[in-house]
């Protein structure tokens, strides 16, 4: 049998990754660079962004931006294109939660969330596919959610977009993956990040959590490694338009 270790190898491949400066998109920015990735983090937050590149070294590059904002969508694609080359491997972890109940959800914090966490992973990805079927080769990973399939409480506007984000995901296949581009999602369970600081700061509550998990626990941030550098290397070529959740069997209990 072949060596399979190549498969998971990220050199000559530019990863531009949004959300980078914390939480799950800071941990994919360090992940595929150990890998071998030559990395671009997009985030609105340039210190934040500034110490990840001081982190990673050389290979890393940040581009301080809303990727929210649909008008600098061209100066963007230029922008993540000019340290390393067009990205091949594009990975949206930007994301926000209102967590407004369902009777107080305001017209503002509708739209916030529904462009960021939907809008802009399509547009982006719009943007930058044209480079990824001149080479024949692209990665796309969204960000999928326990909110995906399952309702909970003041989730109403970010569930909708991440049950958006699934259909996204297969959509972005039907269309793309003839052309060499894989387009998948992560769905993670409940990760300590900015994001989930409430939930984390509830002991209860994230003891709660942790026991809906066939495994028992809550996420540690190692536990993305893997999935990503699968959905984004060459030994997933043949898996796309997939959710794959990374919640401890969350939802399968």
């Amino acid at each position: 049998m072949a060596d399979p270790r190549p498969l998971f190898d990220l050199s000559g491949h530019t990863a531009c990754i949004t959300g980078a400066s914390s939480g799950l998109g800071r941990r994919a920015a360090v992940a595929l660079a150990a890998a071998g990735a030559q990395v671009v983090a997009v985030a609105r937050r340039v210190e934040a962004l500034e110490s990840l590149c001081a982190e990673i070294g050389a290979s890393a590059a940040h581009v301080a931006a809303d990727v929210a904002d649909r008008s600098t969508l061209d100066t963007l694609r230029d922008r993540v294109s000019a340290p390393f080359g067009p990205p091949d491997i594009l990975i949206h972890a930007a994301g926000v939660n209102t967590r407004q109940p369902a009777d107080q959800v305001t017209a503002e914090g509708w739209d916030r969330t529904i462009a960021l966490n939907l809008s802009a992973p399509f547009f982006l990805s719009q943007a930058l596919v044209p480079a990824m079927k001149d080479r024949g080769w692209g990665r796309i990973v969204n960000f999928a959610s326990l909110q995906t399939t399952r309702a909970f409480p003041g989730g109403i506007a970010y569930g909708a977009s991440k049950g958006g984000i699934g259909q996204l995901t297969r959509a972005m296949a039907e269309a793309w993956s003839s052309f060499g581009i894989t387009a998948n999602a992560i769905g993670p369970g409940f990760f300590p990040t900015e994001l989930t600081q409430a939930v984390f700061e509830d002991d209860a509550r994230a003891a709660r959590n942790a026991a809906q998990t066939c495994i028992g626990r809550n996420g540690r941030m190692e536990d993305l490694d893997g999935p990503l550098l699968f959905l984004c290397s060459e030994a997933s070529a043949y898996v796309t338009g997939q959710i794959l959740m990374v919640d401890g069997g969350f939802t399968a209990k």
